[in-house]
Formats: C-alpha cells, sequence, structure tokens
C-alpha cells in the first residue's frame, strides 16, 4: 500500500499540471480573423462575417486570382444614407438630366465660343485670300482639331464659299457649322451601355490616367444613373492611390450608391472588381462601375495589370462599357494616352473632363478620327452634376454661338 501511494500523488499532481495548462491555451486562444463566431444560419454566404455597422468583409479565397479583406455593404438596394462614423451623410437627390444638358450648354458657350468667333470673323472678311485660308487652318490646329480634319475641313470651306460666292455672315455660319458637324459625326452611337442584362447588371469599366478626374467622373455618372432611376453599385479597384476608395465611397453616400472596397491598402485590384461584380449580381442591381487605377501609360506592367482586371471581371460577364476618361486641356498629348489604353482593353467611349474655357474643342474631333470611339460625356466644371451626355450638333451650336 505505501509503493502505490507515492505513484497515485504523481498521478493526481500530472493531471492537475496537464489541466493548468489546457485552462490557459484556451484562455489565451484567439478566433483567426474572418471564422465564425456563432453558429451559421443556412443561408449564410459561406465566408461573410459582419465586421462594423453597414459593412461585411469577404475572408475566403475566392476561385480566381483575387485576395481576401474585401469590403461590402449590407444593403445593395434601397439605400437611403451611409454611416460614416459619426456623422450620417444625407442622401442627395441629382438634377435631372435635362436641366444640366442646358446649364453645360450655357456653359459650354462661354468657354469654347473663341473658336466659333474666331472662324466667323476670318470668314465673314470681304475678300478670303490665302493669308486668310492660312489663318483659318491655324486657327483649327490651334483648337486641337488635328491635321487631318483640318485640312479636310478647310477644303470643304473653300469649295462651299467659292461655289457659294456669298459674303453673308448668316450663310457662312451655316457652312462653317454643316461641316465641323460632320467632323464631329452625329451618326456614331453615344448611348451608354448601362442597361440590365436579364442575369446580371450591366459592367462599366472607367480608365484613365493620374489626374484626369477620373474618381470624380465615375461618382458623377453615378449621380447620372440614379437620376435615370438605376440602382448602381460601386467598386472602388484603384487600390494604388493614397484614399481613392474612400473618395469613391463619399460620391456613393452623397447618392445614396453602395461601395465594394478593400480594407487593406495596396490590395489586388482585381479582386475588389471581381468581388464588387459577384455582389452586384447577387444584389440584383442595375449597374456595376468599377474605378480602376490611375496607372501611367508607358508604365508596361500597370497596363498589363490593367488588362487583368478587366479579364477577371469577365469570368462572371463580360464587360459593357470601357470608358476612358480624359483631360480636354492635355490637347494631343490625350491621344497617345488613347492609344495606348485601346491596345490594353477595348475602349468604347470617351469621356472629356475640364472642357472649360483653357480646353480646345477641336480634340473631340482628333480623338473621335483616330480611335474611331465616340466622345460619350463631357463635365466642363467641379460640380456634383457637371456632367453630361455629349451631343453632336448642341456641342458644335454651343461653338458657334
Amino acid at each position: 500500500m505505501n509503493e502505490i501511494l507515492p505513484i497515485v500523488i504523481y498521478v493526481v499532481v500530472a493531471l492537475a499540471v496537464l489541466g493548468t495548462l489546457a485552462a490557459l491555451l484556451v484562455r489565451s486562444r484567439r478566433t483567426p480573423p474572418g471564422t465564425y463566431t456563432t453558429t451559421r444560419d443556412a443561408d449564410d454566404d459561406g465566408g461573410v462575417t459582419s465586421r462594423g455597422a453597414g459593412t461585411d468583409t469577404l475572408d475566403r479565397p475566392v476561385e480566381t486570382d483575387t485576395a481576401p479583406d474585401v469590403v461590402i455593404p449590407d444593403d445593395l438596394r434601397d439605400l437611403e444614407e451611409t454611416d460614416t462614423g459619426v456623422e450620417t451623410v444625407p442622401v442627395e437627390t441629382p438634377d435631372p438630366v435635362q436641366g444640366r444638358l442646358a446649364r453645360l450648354r450655357a456653359r459650354l458657350v462661354k468657354s469654347n465660343n473663341a473658336l466659333g468667333k474666331g472662324l466667323l470673323a476670318l470668314l465673314s472678311r470681304d475678300q478670303i485670300d490665302e493669308d486668310v485660308w492660312d489663318e483659318i487652318e491655324e486657327t483649327l490646329l490651334l483648337a486641337d482639331l488635328g491635321t487631318e480634319p483640318t485640312t479636310e475641313l478647310v477644303d470643304a470651306l473653300r469649295t462651299r464659299v467659292k461655289i457659294a460666292g456669298s459674303r453673308s455672315p448668316e450663310e457662312v455660319k451655316e457652312m462653317l457649322r454643316e461641316e465641323l458637324v460632320k467632323l464631329v459625326d452625329p451618326t456614331m452611337d453615344r448611348s451608354l451601355a448601362t442597361d440590365r442584362h436579364a442575369d446580371r447588371p450591366a459592367i462599366v469599366m472607367v480608365v484613365g490616367v493620374n489626374g484626369v478626374g477620373k474618381t470624380t467622373t465615375v461618382g458623377k455618372l453615378a449621380r447620372v444613373l440614379v437620376a435615370e432611376d438605376k440602382d448602381v453599385l460601386l467598386g472602388a479597384a484603384d487600390t494604388f492611390r493614397a484614399a481613392a476608395a474612400e473618395q469613391l465611397a463619399t460620391w456613393g453616400q452623397r447618392v445614396g450608391v453602395p461601395t465594394v472596397k478593400s480594407d487593406v491598402d495596396g490590395a489586388d485590384p482585381a479582386s475588389v472588381a471581381y468581388e464588387a461584380v459577384k455582389a452586384g449580381i447577387e444584389g440584383e442591381v442595375d449597374v456595376v462601375m468599377i474605378d480602376t487605377a490611375g496607372r501611367l501609360q508607358n508604365k508596361v506592367g500597370l497596363m498589363d495589370e490593367l488588362g487583368k482586371v478587366k479579364r477577371v471581371i469577365e469570368k462572371q460577364g463580360t464587360v459593357d462599357e470601357v470608358l476612358l476618361v480624359l483631360d480636354a486641356t492635355t490637347g494631343q498629348n490625350g491621344l497617345n494616352q488613347a492609344r495606348v489604353f485601346a491596345e490594353v482593353v477595348n475602349i468604347t467611349g470617351i469621356v472629356l473632363t475640364k472642357l472649360d474655357g483653357t480646353a480646345k474643342g477641336g480634340i473631340v474631333v482628333a480623338i473621335q478620327r483616330s480611335l474611331g470611339v465616340p466622345v460619350k460625356l463631357i463635365g466642363l466644371g467641379e460640380g456634383a452634376d457637371d456632367l453630361a451626355p455629349f451631343e453632336a450638333e448642341g456641342f458644335v451650336d454651343a461653338l458657334l454661338n
């Protein structure tokens, strides 16, 4: 009996030590980020866990080249106001499209009519000799019309003025208007592919270099679509620029549009784009708009990344619209940007921003001629509603009035 007692004591002590260690391990164990702490319901989304009010964070790896930590709003429809920290941002009501068009036409008249008035003054002279035609050609080139369109316009006007034999300002103005309208080409399809498909939203990618107002354009276009009574979802795939996602989310909050973004700096942009489209499909929205990084067009690796974003998106559905945002004040340099982007992704439309007094209206013709792609939207200011559909005849009339 005396020999067994020490063994029993050792066993009891050993069990006590093991129990203490087990308790310490359980107490210090932390739940890995992204795991569920409660029983999952049958309709849970297979890996979505709540992280703060109004957002869900995807923490499962996606079947594509995407990454985790992409934040998706809980309710993708009927969003009326968004909580941003302490304050609640009220939802704005965008101006009707027609009201914006009228205001933009008035501003365009003031900002760009120097071109039209200069041409009319030259064409209305009592005698139009070679020196006058040289001045007309120079005026058009300075307006960024481009060499080929300028030659075409001057030749057409020479012929018509010679045949008409008239110097009436009204007749000259009408000739100039008709020839300019031909160059701007009203036959090009400028409609936006933003109609929802039967089984998925319309998908719009917005691309462009830094500084052209790309993220702002996405926000303004969201307002345009909301004014047309469309449900919109934004994807903040510009993960390389500091605060780009917050900037886009702020635009969305102003009109009640949710934004899918990453909560990790420098996250994979293709991941955010993929999850945004996925959330749009699941949320049955009308349009998903993806804001991409303002990558430099001469950085091959970055342009390859842009191509990857498009390919990853198209694992869920074809991209319906690729809008290239260009700063109208960059002139012919904008053409170089446009050509490089067109080689990487299939550009379907141009958005010309900053088409104010410092821009040259001829760039519209030059870009369309170079790419065979229509200018679909123009922006003339910094206001939230200073973006509107481009109209060829309205644009020319604004130049000449």
